[in-house]
């Protein structure tokens, strides 16, 4: 005999809510009640292992009336008791339920949507309610002798239960579908549901479907929609090439080649299997945030999550594709909840350290495929030693760098420029730029070159930021050539000789370039050139000052310092015409075209390319003993 039952208060709540609230995305009911019916399935085949009696050729089978407007899923799996429809579906028996009604009445009354409650706190079922005006469910429990349960209830507080004539183990779930959601009753929307949610359960999904024959009749076959390949789950020695390449080109949306395929099967604390992709080539959006998706497919349990979980790769590794599957989370609950759980931070961090480890083997054995990989995605992964303190040893062994004694376009990594360091150097030196040409002629290289050192090229726009964070690498210090003091020994004597010499030469220089430059001052760090610009040591370098300005972002405009070369011959002779008249109108021309000079040799605009070439041009007429100036030659 049928009875009538309350709902607990709480499942009152959560019902008005699923029901009366605007939900973000109505068609994971399909996914939440086909991922019960695979569980089910589970269970039963579990227990069929000592009770082979239980065993079935199991399935998930989906029909739609369209004339009574009804969606059926139906599974042979585990089934239940009255007792354990009652605990199951009555009531929500997991802690905290209140605190998170409670937030759902709060976003309710501001008018937010609705985050996905997918299996959290068991509403999965309840989700069948969005879309049916009324719901039936038969179950028979298997390998028990008590009667078949059929529970029935409309969602308005009450459910109705009584005993059954099923006599076959399994649960069948009758949706009586509500008139906006007529969609349902499509079987192409159906299809396009299982296969976007629940392509890789593990048993097939069937849906009875027309055919229409050569002669015209009609025929009904059972149509599997789901391709039951996860192939996350395989041995790599059981997947093929086109396999691999086929579910690179399902996860990346690009199709093409991937370098590396890395299987991660792990137990214990944090149990998951996935499956990740490393990319051969870099795709267009790769530095365009606002339209590249960010994160690995999750998936629980082979339920389909969210095709975009970023708290399971950081940013710096956004280039891998992939998919991780746990045995742990629950079927996933609000973006909030999501960020917050401890177990996907476990599953960040053993999918980080399996790439990181990945890339290490790669470079040891596979260095032409590893210096192709960085230079199409170098400059991402170097973001990770800002960002990523726990690994930032683990990326300074990885990145690479093309150098001062490195033919153009070979690069080398930071252990091996250490290995080749010579016994007096004591720091790793490095320069940045915007590319090899204009960072190598760079005056700041010259004493370098001529001790044998070797200096490291840094030219991606990124380098500058990086090396805020780099510090040291095996405890040695890395230094800019061109930025700060400079030290040589034994050239102590010799820069306090200049500076007495050329003293007022010196105050010259500094009064007649005003604001353009900090200070002027000799340095033993040339040794060909006559002057360079140098950056003080926390200022901006004039490579990001550049990239600042070209992004349209205000920075203070920073002074530089000149620094002369005391043994250039030029120096010696601008000396000599100061010496020989301080104000001779010539002197500030002089001053002015060392200036630019040492701006273009480290690759900056000048203030005025006209004047310049004015001045210069004039300094070849009288170089040349032509006399007169350009502006009168002009007329």
């Amino acid at each position: 005999m049928a009875t009538t039952r309350e709902f607990k208060t709480e499942v009152q709540q959560l019902l008005n809510l699923m029901i009366h609230s605007l939900y973000s995305n109505r068609d994971i009911f399909l996914r939440e009640l086909i991922a019960n019916a695979a569980d089910a399935i589970d269970k039963a085949r579990f227990e069929s292992l000592t009770t082979p009696e239980l065993a079935r050729e199991w399935q998930i089978r989906l029909s739609i009336d369209k004339d009574a407007k009804t969606l059926t899923i139906s599974d042979n799996g585990i089934g239940m008791t009255e007792e354990e429809v009652v605990e199951n579906i009555g009531t929500i028996a997991k802690s905290g339920t209140k605190a998170f009604l409670k937030m759902l009445e709060e976003q309710e009354d501001n008018k937010e949507p609705l985050p996905e409650l997918i299996g959290q706190f068991g509403v999965g079922f309840y989700s069948a309610f969005m879309v049916a005006s009324k719901v039936e469910l038969v179950t028979k429990k298997a390998g028990s002798e008590l009667p078949a349960v059929k529970w029935t209830s409309s969602g308005e507080g009450s459910y109705e239960i009584d005993a059954d004539t099923r006599t076959e183990q399994g649960t069948t779930i009758t949706l009586h579908l509500k008139d906006d959601a007529a969609q349902y009753l499509d079987s192409w929307k159906i299809g396009e549901i299982v296969r976007r949610y629940s392509d890789f359960i593990a048993y097939p999904i069937v849906l009875p479907t027309k055919k229409v024959n050569e002669d015209k009749t009609e025929t009904v076959e059972d149509k599997v929609l789901n391709s039951q390949k996860a192939i996350w789950l395989r041995k790599s020695s059981e997947i093929t090439e086109e396999e691999y390449k086929s579910f690179y080109g399902h996860l990346s949306h690009m199709g093409g080649d991937y370098l590396k395929a890395i299987h991660i099967s792990a137990e214990g604390t944090s149990e998951f299997k996935a499956l990740l992709f490393l990319p051969k080539e870099a795709p267009f959006n790769l530095l365009m945030p606002e339209i590249q998706k960010k994160g690995l497919q999750l998936y629980v349990r082979r339920v389909f999550i969210t095709d975009e979980c970023k708290e399971l790769i950081p940013d710096y590794l956004r280039f891998v594709a992939g998919v991780v599957d746990s045995s742990d989370l629950p079927l996933n609950v609000s973006r909030e909840i999501l960020q917050e759980n401890p177990q996907l931070r476990r599953i960040e961090k053993a999918v980080v350290s399996r790439v990181l480890s990945e890339l290490r083997k790669m470079l040891e054995n596979e260095r032409e495929a590893y210096a192709g990989f960085f230079r199409e995605f170098g400059r991402i992964l170097k973001e990770g030693i800002h960002t990523d303190y726990a690994n930032a040893e683990k990326l300074k062994d990885l990145v690479m760098y093309e150098s001062m004694n490195t033919e153009p376009g070979k690069m080398i990594t930071l252990e091996e420029y250490v290995t080749a360091m010579p016994e007096s150097q004591k720091e790793i030196y490095y320069i940045t730029g915007e590319k090899r040409e204009a960072v190598a002629s760079s005056p700041a290289l010259e004493y370098f070159r001529a001790q044998g050192y070797d200096v490291l090229f840094m030219t991606d726009p990124i380098d500058d930021w990086i090396m805020q964070q780099m510090f040291q690498y095996k405890k040695k210090s890395f230094k800019s050539v061109d930025k700060g003091d400079f030290e040589v020994e034994g050239a102590e004597e010799m820069i306090k000789q200049a500076q007495e010499k050329f003293a007022k030469l010196l105050e010259f220089l500094k009064t007649t370039l005003g604001d353009s430059v900090s200070e002027v001052r000799f340095s033993a760090r040339l040794t060909d050139s006559p002057c360079c610009l140098i950056t003080e040591g926390n200022a901006l370098s004039p490579h990001l000052e550049r990239l600042f300005k070209a992004m349209h972002q205000e920075i203070p405009e920073s002074k530089r310092i000149l620094e002369l070369n005391p043994k250039h011959p030029l120096i010696e002779a601008l000396f000599k015409v100061y010496t020989a008249n301080e104000n001779a109108p010539e002197l500030k021309t002089y001053a002015k075209v060392l200036f630019d000079q040492s701006l273009l040799t480290e690759g900056s605009p000048l203030p005025d390319p006209a004047a310049f070439a004015k001045e210069v041009t004039n300094l070849l007429l009288q170089g040349l003993g032509a006399g007169g100036k350009a502006d009168s030659a002009e007329k």
